[in-house]
């Protein structure tokens, strides 16, 4: 097994603990009363201050790193061959985290979108079941596609709607064998899909005010976020906080869940990126596809959920049409970027920025 093979099977295995590590802690803060409060606005708030205070700190470093000479020096190996090119710190991606009013002001529209998304995410993650959680968010596709074709005026294929049609199947069956259904936690989970959708398309918008780096944009959507949730969360959940200052918020149990969960919320926009780096676009689909599948049935064992055949059989028609979705447009997109001109993109560029913006969903 040479280097490069143990490099993806880490970056891969990396991604997978994060990712699956995000959604229990989640939903144990979400769900657990002697560990947390039932304030899921106050505990997506302070996540969002925990990861924008990352960014900054991570602009720091990388400020720090620009200005430092590299502990890499570029050496020649023997008379006539190249040096070796200088290996660029890991904090130099990270910009200078600013916050300018300007600049906040035209992000504000994609950060409402993000707040919503976020919010009605771990309210739904807080009502299903864990087993029954990528299902009651499967249709993002759906509204993908949907929104593609009604405000950006892209075509839809009959494959696309064959694969969506996949999906919507596994979305009734799983919603049929779930044992202890939630429908308003399904509720929640189809309006984070509407919002995760949303946030996409407001994305490609406003990512030019940022010059296009998604690590600044991430910045900017969690200040803002921490300011739209406080009124939300003095409305909705005041009293409730107030009346856990004596309780759980004065248990380092508590704040240290709530910390190392602000941390994975940043943390797997990161290994995100390093998978499709080290991968493809498609092999992080097809990954995070199989991690999914392995969170549903990890959730049957740690969690107590029983186990239907109509809730398994649903939970792979959706996975499985998911990933007959991302062989489909990823062929189209294929077969679009053979015809040249300006407008060919790389893929994994946009699939980067994509994942990074809705990294805690």
């Amino acid at each position: 097994m040479n280097d490069n093979t143990i490099y993806i099977a880490s970056v891969v295995a990396t991604y997978w603990f994060v990712s699956i590590s995000m959604v229990y802690l989640n939903k144990v803060l979400m769900s657990n009363e002697a560990v947390s409060i039932p304030a899921p606005l106050f505990v997506t708030w302070y996540q969002c201050i925990v990861t924008a205070l990352i960014c900054y700190a991570a602009g720091k470093c990388g400020e720090r790193s620009h200005r430092a000479p590299s502990a890499y020096s570029a050496v020649a190996l023997q008379e006539g061959e190249s040096a070796s090119p200088v290996k660029p710190s890991f904090f130099a991606q990270f910009p200078k985290a600013e916050y300018v009013i300007s600049v906040a002001t035209r992000i504000f529209p994609l950060s409402i979108v993000f707040v919503g998304m976020i919010t009605f995410n771990n309210l739904c993650l807080k009502w299903v079941e864990v087993s029954f959680y990528n299902v009651a968010r499967s249709l993002t596709i759906v509204f993908n596609v949907f929104f593609s074709r009604t405000l950006l005026g892209i075509p839809t294929s009959y494959r696309t709607l064959l694969c969506l049609g996949v999906v919507i199947l596994g979305f009734f069956l799983g919603w049929k064998g779930e044992n202890n259904f939630s429908l308003k936690g399904t509720i929640a989970g189809l309006c984070s899909s509407l919002f995760v959708s949303l946030n996409s398309i407001y994305t490609k918008k406003v990512l030019p005010a940022v010059d296009d780096n998604h690590w600044r944009l991430t910045f900017y959507n969690n200040v803002n976020a921490c300011i739209l949730f406080i009124p939300l969360v003095a409305y909705f959940e005041g009293s409730i906080v107030l009346g856990a200052l004596n309780q759980q918020l004065k248990t380092a149990t508590f704040w240290s869940a709530m910390t190392v969960a602000g941390f994975f919320g940043f943390s797997i926009g990161i290994v995100t990126v390093l998978q499709i780096k080290a991968t493809s676009p498609l092999s992080h689909n097809i990954s995070g596809t199989a991690k999914a599948a392995v969170q549903s049935m990890m959730a049957f064992y740690i969690w107590g959920n029983e186990a239907t055949l109509f809730g398994v059989i649903g939970i792979f028609t959706v996975l499985g049409g998911s990933l007959l979705y991302t062989f489909v447009k990823m062929n189209e997109n294929n077969r679009q970027n053979m015809i040249p001109g300006p407008a060919s993109t790389s893929n994994q560029t946009d699939e980067s920025n994509k994942v990074l913006t809705s990294s805690k969903v």
